[in-house]
């Protein structure tokens, strides 16, 4: 069944309202690995409420998810043959430790590739503190519809690839995944068993479950606000990348860094294989 476009590109995405805690707030920063140096005291500031407790600012892709609403039957959506391809992020305001938090998705384009060859849908998310009706953050997603070509949709425009540098880069930072990380991840919302179980993996064609994409996107921002803004979260603004590869729990993500250009991309160390890329970062002036 072909996807009606008008159909999709209308389609009512429930409004999502989300009570957040300070417990939620500490559990994504571990999810994403924070928390491994003990020692490291900044890290703290996103574990311990103790501490003036602040949200780790890529918390805003969890926060009032409207779950897999793709898998719906009457969206027309392939849904086995859909993967996440580029996410972005635009802070506007500090994210609050606790409180009500309103999601607010909506389809915002649709490109049609041809037949056989897929689509690409692109959405937006906007998180919002349900108290004060204040704009926290802007969240842009590329889903690639593997099986849905051909619907007779506009061929452009197509969202431009940012460039990543050919010299090597000015900053580099290895951060280690535990092998147990997706099952810790998932809890945020996304349970999708190929992150937790092996038979579903390999029929997936995946030897052993992956690592969400949105975790290695943690760990990327990870690295990005130690390195960039001494982990302060004031100090990121924009955030924009495309996923290229799977990670698997266990794996070291090594976060390339091109400050310069604000550009970044991240590989997999013990595979070298590029797993993020075309990384762009602007941080607050």
């Amino acid at each position: 069944m072909a996807i009606d476009p008008e159909k999709l590109l209308n389609y009512p995405i429930p409004e999502v309202r989300q009570q957040v805690t300070q417990r939620d707030t500490i559990f994504y920063a571990l999810s994403i690995g924070l928390g491994q140096d003990p020692m490291d005291r900044r890290q703290l500031d996103f574990l311990d409420h103790h501490r003036g407790l602040k949200a780790f600012p890529s918390i805003a892709v969890v926060l009032g998810h409207p779950g897999f609403w793709a898998a719906r039957p009457d969206t027309g959506i392939d849904a086995v043959r859909v993967v996440h391809g580029e996410q972005g992020i635009v802070w506007h305001n500090p994210i609050p430790v606790d409180g009500e938090i309103i999601g607010r998705t909506r389809i915002t384009g649709l490109i049609d590739k041809g037949a056989g060859k897929g689509a690409l849908m692109y959405s937006e998310k906007q998180v919002i503190e349900g108290a004060s009706g204040k704009l926290l953050a802007t969240l842009t997603s590329t889903t690639f519809l593997r099986g849905d070509g051909g619907f007779g949709g506009p061929s452009g425009p197509v969202k431009p690839v940012h460039p990543v540098p050919e010299r090597a880069p000015s900053i580099t930072l290895d951060l280690a995944t535990r092998p147990e990380q997706a099952l810790y991840y998932r809890l945020n919302g996304d349970d999708n068993p190929l992150h937790a179980d092996p038979d579903f993996a390999a029929r997936a064609g995946f030897p052993r479950p992956i690592l969400h994409g949105l975790c290695t996107l943690g760990v990327v921002c990870h690295a990005l606000l130690k390195t960039l803004c001494d982990y302060d979260p004031a100090g990121l603004k924009e955030m924009d990348l495309r996923f290229s590869s799977p990670v698997y729990p266990g794996e070291t993500i090594r976060t390339e860094i091109w400050p310069e250009e604000g550009a970044f991309r991240a590989r997999v160390v013990e595979r070298d294989v590029i797993v993020v890329n075309n990384g762009r970062v602007v941080r607050a002036r």
